[in-house]
């Protein structure tokens, strides 16, 4: 399993929740921000992409980085999202 950064711009709030929604079926995951979020995959980032924007628009955009080996933040959502990505990035 490894880790993905994936971040999406989506204008669209109907959109932008069912892309959450989506991330949310990921053995894991954990918001980072309100468009950007972690999840663990055995899929590939372009995987991970086409899932993730199969009803989207050409104009909406997201960005799918596979996790690599330093991390730095503030101001995490919560302890436990911090602790999430601390263990897992």
């Amino acid at each position: 399993m490894t880790t993905y950064i994936v971040t999406f711009e989506v204008n669209d709030d109907f959109k932008k929740n069912q892309i959450k929604e989506k991330l949310k079926q990921y053995s894991g995951y954990c918001p980072i921000h309100d468009n950007c979020w972690a999840v663990i995959s055995d899929q590939s980032a372009a995987q991970i992409r086409d899932f993730l924007s199969k009803d989207l628009p050409a104009s909406e955009r997201i960005f799918v980085i596979r996790s690599g080996i330093e991390a730095a933040w503030t101001n995490p959502y919560s302890t436990n999202n911090s602790e999430w990505l601390k263990e897992r990035l």
